[in-house]
This record gives structure tokens, C-alpha cells and sequence, in this order.
């Protein structure tokens, strides 16, 4: 079973959208501050936010710290001889905390219609000190606040919220939390209900104290109970947030905790902005972890940052991606400063058109992921060296069906120098026998073309326009889903650091990619997509529709 596991959205719901679509799990976890403001609009939130700590203050001043304040302010309006500043500015805020309720739901209502793009897919969501209580939103058959579901015979519990009023928020709304620092295990809600339910994997916003919840200025700010609970219960994995700085991963007493940092992008303390984006893959095999993979989901691409595994009965760390990695431990930004690339016309509609119809992936299309993510790990354990792909097709569309083979193209190293002949290359046939071993009895295939990464790196440090290899490199890379990034992604990032040469490589393909739209077989293609979505009954919006026939180059 493989889980994904994502924390502190913060309203990052288009990144969520493509974390489901450019991924496969059987399971989803999508936990804590889901929304970011409970406005569309930020002058909203600071006005409100205002007058929310007027009153807080007023609260204080007059001994009423045990109310919530939209229930001091209520009852501060009943007074009768209320001067007419204070009336003016409660009524406000009385009118800001019920539109507030009224923008988060419509918030949670179209989070629930990104979610429901993995169908048959479960995925979770816990509520953090930003979100309302979710059962009373449209995640609410999501929700894992006090709940529990088993997946493929493991229990997953869930307790959100934390032992903090986040200001912005209504009081009044913010799901409720009673199982923090000074609450004896006896009447803590939390470790009550996780001995109930004794979960195998514990979802929480609050991590556990001592275990990532250091926060600079006040040290930890962990839950005992939870601390308690997972040293002495076979917990195989304590999946948290909240702190955003002090994330990582950590073995105690046999649980795994985990804490990925914030997910969509926040703003710090110091007027800086945290770019996010990353999350965990949890690899189980019955009832045991055999490997956690730190990813970092940037832009619609997917990077291997680190991978965790047994080795003699410790856990290990691997760093991939040193550059990412680094700039997460030191709180630098790395991809944000990545100047952003825009591609040919042709290229930018056809990524348009895949997004649309990637919308209604079947499950056949994340059999088929699934299975050559398989071929690469297989690949991994038993040559030298690794290979990655990228599909294309029905696959990469995300419409495959029962009788769909898979095509792609397969990127190996044969050559640190770039000289060899993939023909002689021993990667290849070596590759080639265990894709035919794992594949071929479930799916027809057929490999696309081959690409040396040793000959692309090479012309791109040498500026060689002219390298066929790599103009095809450039074409793949635009249009195509691939599979075990981590072998491409050094190289395509070696290509973005000079865009021009990036630009200047994607037009001198631009004619061969006319040719290749308007072949028949690729118009046919179309054809089948719309046809395989209108069996579900979706119909092509004429939006879409235009943009098919501007990318086929039709008139009307």
C-alpha cells in the first residue's frame, strides 16, 4: 500500500489538484490549515482581524477571557446603553463572522470537488487551528477528526486542530481542541479516543512533544498525550504539522513520525514567504513500513528529495536531491527563484488539453502508473543504475482503458561521455528484459524512443543546438508524465538554468511538432479521448473544444 501524505495546505487548493493528478496512491492524507483566509480577499481578513483584536482586547480588559469573542459580542450589544462606536463595530463584526462561515464553506465545497477527482481513491482530511470542524462541510465523509477508517487492513485515526486561536478565524468556527499541554491523559480527549480506536497510523495536527514542534522563539510546543500515546502502543507511524520549521523525520520508541512542512506557500514572521510543496510517500507492505520518500511537488513536476529505508534494523537517509534538500534544512527558498519558463503556443495548449482531460483519469490509466513505477523500483535493485521514463498517450492523457497499452520513451545512462550506441548499451538490454519480465504479461507495450542522458547533459553544457537527442529530450519533457523523476530531473534542471537555450531548443523542434499534430493518428487520438469521456457522460466543453482545434490546427 502507498500512502500520500501532505500538511498546512493554506489554501493552496490548484497545488492539491495537481498533486492528485500528477501522483498515485491508494490512499491520500491531506491534513491541517486547509483554508488560508476565511475571505476571498485580503483587505477582508485584515479588517476583520482588526476588529477581531479590538475585541479580544476589550475581552481582557473586562474579565470575559473565558467567552469566545463572537459570544462577547453578542452579548456586548445586548447592553443598552452601548456607546455608538462599540455598537458600530460589533454589528460589523457580527456581519464579517457570518459571512466568514458562508466563504469557508464555499471553500471546503470546492476543495471536496478536487478531491472527488480520485474517485476510487480514498482521500483524508484533517482539520488544523485555521478550519472549521469538517463535519459540517463538504469534506465531511472525509474527515478523519475523530474518526477512524482501515484501508488494506490497516486503522487510520485522525485528531485535528491544536492548542492555539489562530487570529482571522472565528472562534466560534474553529474546530475544538482538548487535547493538549496541561490536559491529564484521564480527560484528554485525544489519547482517549486513540486508545479506543488503537490506530496503526495516527494523523494529528499537533505533532507530539519533543518530536518536530520546536518553535524558535518558545521552544517546544509538542502534546504530551500524543508523546504517550505512540511510545507505548504499536503505532507504526505518527503523521503531523503545524510547525512548519521543524520538519523532518524521526523513529521513536518504533514510531515513525513525520511532520512535511507546509504544503501551500506561507507567509513568515519576517514578511518572507515559505514556497511549500512538500510531502510523504509511505511504501507498507502488510503490517510494516519498508520505505518513506520525501518529494516536493514544483509546478506540475514531482522531485525525489529524500528516501528513508531499513538497513540492519536502523533506518537510513538517502539524500537525492542535494540542492532542495539543503535549502529545506537552512529555511531557504529554491524554486521560487527559478525564472518560469513559458512554452511554444502548441506545446502551452497541448498541456492545457492533458489537464482537462486528466480531470477524469481512470483507473486503469493509475494501474498502469502504478505498474512501471514498480518496473523502476525492480530496475533500481537490479542494475547499476537507474532509468526513468516518460508515457505518452492514453497513459499521459489518463484515459486509459481495459484493453490500452502503454507507450513511453526510457531515459538511461549509457555513456558518462555521450559516445556510446544505445544499441551496444548494456543498460538498455538489461532494462529491456526486466520491462518484458514485469510488463508484458499484464500490458502490450512499446518503448517510443531511448535517450541518453549522458549525451543530453553533455550538449547542454556545451550549448549544442544541433543535438537531435536532446531537441527530443526538450519535446518529451514538455508534454509528456514521467515516471521515476529523479533520473531526469538533474538534467532537465541543468536545462532550465538557461531558458533561452531552453526557448531556442523548443522552436527549432516547432516545425517536427507541427508535422506530428497533424498526422492522422494523433487527430485519432482526440477523437478517442472525447469519445472515452462522453461514455461517462461528461460532455466536451466548447471552451475546450476550441482549444483542441486551435492545437490540431482546424477551422471550423
Amino acid at each position: 500500500m502507498r500512502i500520500i501524505y501532505a500538511a498546512d495546505i493554506h489554501g493552496a487548493f490548484e497545488r492539491v489538484k495537481t498533486l492528485l493528478s500528477e501522483t498515485v496512491a491508494d490512499t491520500y492524507i491531506i491534513s491541517g490549515d486547509l483554508i488560508d483566509i476565511p475571505f476571498y480577499h485580503m483587505n477582508t481578513a485584515i479588517n476583520y482581524h482588526e476588529l477581531q483584536s479590538f475585541f479580544h482586547g476589550l475581552r481582557l480588559r473586562m474579565g470575559k477571557e473565558g467567552m469566545l469573542i463572537e459570544d462577547f459580542v453578542d452579548e456586548l450589544l445586548e447592553i443598552p446603553d452601548i456607546s455608538a462606536d462599540i455598537e458600530e463595530q460589533g454589528t460589523k463584526y457580527q456581519q464579517y463572522t457570518i459571512r466568514a462561515r458562508r466563504v469557508l464553506q464555499q471553500k471546503y465545497k470546492v476543495l471536496e470537488n478536487i478531491m472527488a477527482f480520485k474517485q476510487k481513491t480514498p482521500v483524508f482530511c484533517l482539520p488544523g487551528n485555521y478550519d472549521m470542524d469538517l463535519k459540517y462541510t463538504s469534506l465531511h465523509d472525509r474527515d478523519l477528526h475523530l474518526q477512524s477508517y482501515v484501508v488494506e487492513g490497516l486503522k487510520i485515526a485522525g485528531y485535528g486542530g491544536a492548542d492555539t486561536w489562530t487570529p482571522g478565524i472565528p472562534q466560534r468556527y474553529v474546530v475544538s481542541y482538548r487535547g493538549g499541554i496541561g490536559i491529564p491523559d484521564s480527560v484528554n480527549e485525544m489519547f482517549n479516543f486513540l486508545m479506543g480506536a488503537k490506530p496503526d497510523i495516527v494523523v494529528t495536527h499537533q505533532p507530539a512533544h519533543g518530536i518536530h514542534d520546536r518553535v524558535t522563539q518558545f521552544g517546544t510546543s509538542g502534546s504530551l498525550a500524543l508523546r504517550n500515546f505512540c511510545d507505548n502502543n504499536p503505532v507504526l507511524a505518527c503523521l503531523t504539522g503545524h510547525i512548519h520549521g521543524d520538519w523532518g523525520f524521526q523513529v521513536s520508541e518504533g514510531t515513525i513520525h513525520l511532520n512535511p512542512s507546509n504544503f501551500g506557500e506561507v507567509t513568515l514572521l519576517t514578511g518572507g514567504v515559505s514556497e511549500g510543496g512538500c510531502f510523504y510517500v509511505l511504501e507498507i507492505e502488510g503490517r510494516a513500513i519498508q520505505k518513506v520518500i520525501f518529494k516536493k511537488l514544483v509546478e506540475d513536476r514531482v522531485y525525489d528529495i529524500a528516501d528513508y529505508y531499513r538497513e540492519k534494523e536502523r533506518w537510513v537517509e538517502k539524500i537525492i536531491d542535494r540542492e532542495r534538500y539543503h535549502a529545506m534544512k537552512a529555511g531557504e527558498n529554491c524554486d521560487m527563484k527559478v525564472k518560469k519558463f513559458s512554452h511554444i503556443p502548441e506545446i502551452q495548449l497541448y498541456k492545457d488539453i492533458k489537464q482537462f482531460y486528466r480531470m477524469f483519469q481512470t483507473e486503469e490509466t493509475e494501474d498502469r502508473l502504478d505498474k512501471m513505477e514498480e518496473v523502476a523500483r525492480l530496475i533500481e535493485d537490479r542494475i547499476e543504475d537507474d532509468i526513468g521514463m516518460d508515457v505518452v498517450g492514453s497513459t499521459n492523457m489518463g484515459l486509459c482503458q481495459t484493453g490500452s497499452d502503454i507507450d513511453f520513451v526510457l531515459y538511461i545512462r549509457c555513456d558518462p561521455e555521450g559516445k556510446a550506441d544505445l544499441n551496444e548499451c548494456g543498460q538498455y538490454r538489461k532494462a529491456h528484459i526486466i520491462l518484458e519480465e514485469v510488463l508484458r504479461p499484464e500490458y502490450a507495450f512499446q518503448i517510443m524512443d531511448c535517450i541518453d542522458l549522458g549525451v543530453v547533459e553533455k550538449s547542454i553544457r556545451e550549448k549544442n543546438y544541433e543535438c537531435d537527442m536532446t531537441q527530443r529530450f526538450v519535446a518529451y519533457r514538455a508534454i509528456c508524465r514521467p515516471i521515476n523523476y529523479r533520473v531526469i530531473a538533474p538534467v532537465e534542471d541543468l536545462l532550465n538554468e538557461d531558458m533561452e537555450f531552453r526557448s531556442e531548443l523548443e522552436g527549432s523542434i516547432r516545425s517536427y511538432f507541427k508535422i506530428f499534430i497533424n498526422t492522422s493518428q494523433h487527430t485519432r487520438s482526440f477523437e478517442k479521448y472525447e469519445s472515452r469521456i462522453k461514455a461517462i457522460g461528461i460532455k466536451l466543453p466548447e471552451a475546450m473544444r476550441q482549444k483542441i482545434r486551435s492545437y490540431l490546427q482546424r477551422d471550423e
